[in-house]
């Protein structure tokens, strides 16, 4: 079975695991770094880090339109439910790990908020660890650098998507600190340049952790893929 991450932009991210299509933080109409819509998903599991805007904008939407499951914290979960009328929902907390089709998913910590679109509290904020049949991918969601990642780090990653931007999440210092603490086979930038205030270098980035780390780092544009 052949495991494809793309890119979608910003924190949004689109996996195929053979016959299983996961959504991350749907983020899409008024995303600046991708012309697909919502409309234009189709997907039967989404996982949402935190509550934010620019991680759920598009979540109802596309839930609604695919039936998908939607992976989230106990909180985002209970506001799916009974603000919006989703049914099909799995909530979690840290250090849970739920079993689907495409492979395990654990949900661990994130340095975050994560305040919902009308105010409601979303819980904390969160990242995962998601076994694949080919390997083990964290998605840290936003978060800042965080000793614990240490233990994280014990699942073994072959993939990491982890923010850069600084401002709202780590910067380019610490996410390479947090390459470190990782040490995972590859990593992948994300959460820079959709607006001012996270415009970051990606490739300078990626110079920075190929010199001083054993990980390689790859810079995807909008709307391209990495394979497991």
């Amino acid at each position: 079975m052949t495991t494809r991450v793309t890119f979608v932009g910003h924190s949004t991210f689109l996996i195929e695991s053979g016959e299983s299509r996961i959504l991350i933080d749907p983020f899409l109409a008024d995303n600046p770094a991708t012309e697909l819509a919502p409309a234009d998903v189709q997907v039967d599991t989404i996982l949402v880090t935190h509550g934010h805007g620019d991680h759920i904008a598009d979540l109802v939407e596309v839930a609604s339109n695919t039936n998908a499951l939607v992976v989230s914290m106990v909180e985002i979960s209970r506001w799916l439910g009974e603000k919006h009328g989703l049914t099909n929902l799995h909530e979690m907390n840290f250090g849970g790990t739920v079993q689907l089709p495409f492979g395990s998913v654990k949900m661990v910590p994130a340095v975050h908020t994560s305040g919902l679109p009308d105010g409601s509290y979303g819980g904390l904020p969160a990242g995962f660890v998601i076994r694949f049949p080919e390997g083990t991918v964290y998605f840290a969601g936003d978060t800042a650098l965080f000793l614990d990642m240490e233990l994280i780090a014990r699942a073994g990653i072959d993939l990491a998507f982890l923010p850069i931007g600084d401002n709202y999440t780590m910067g380019p210092d610490d996410a390479l600190e947090a390459v470190k603490i990782l040490n995972p086979k590859r990593v992948v930038p994300c959460h820079y340049n959709t607006w001012p205030p996270i415009e970051q270098d990606p490739a300078a980035w990626a110079e920075r952790v190929n010199e001083q780390t054993d990980t390689e780092c790859i810079v995807l544009g909008s709307g391209q893929t990495i394979e497991l």
